[in-house]
């Protein structure tokens, strides 16, 4: 069982920036992953459910205040209750701060920032689908 892919964009401020040199903190990855995670939930079951666990975490490349990232995800494995879901962040934008403040470069090929697995639960009584 695979369900249709769910994906988000947008772009990383100076407000998720958590270390020197305007780096995001991979957690904001993991963030993304778990309103991609709620988006299918309420797809496949008409609930936000709980996501549970992460099964595995990659983190693959820095992000930068100014970068764009598309969150995407999927559930591949459906339990009674359970949903198995693989997540990828890209970037798809990279700020340019090094020509000036405002510049960027569109990405021809993504870059995979962070992959993911992780186990969401929608309770029984809760499942509307």
């Amino acid at each position: 069982m695979e369900s249709e892919k769910v994906m988000i964009r947008l772009r990383m401020s100076s407000g998720d920036a958590h270390y020197g040199g305007n780096l995001v903190d991979g957690a904001k990855m993991l963030a993304l992953f778990g309103d991609v995670a709620t988006e299918l939930l309420i797809r496949n079951d008409g609930d936000e459910g709980l996501f549970v666990a992460y099964t595995d975490v990659e983190f693959k490349a820095p992000v930068y205040a100014g970068d764009y990232i598309e969150a995407e995800g999927y559930i591949y494995e459906a339990g009674n209750s359970s949903r198995k879901m693989k997540f990828e962040a890209r970037k798809v934008v990279e700020a340019r701060t090094d020509i000036s403040a405002s510049a960027a470069d569109f990405l021809e090929e993504p870059i995979v920032v962070t992959r993911a697995e992780g186990v969401c639960v929608v309770p029984k009584d809760s499942q509307r689908k």
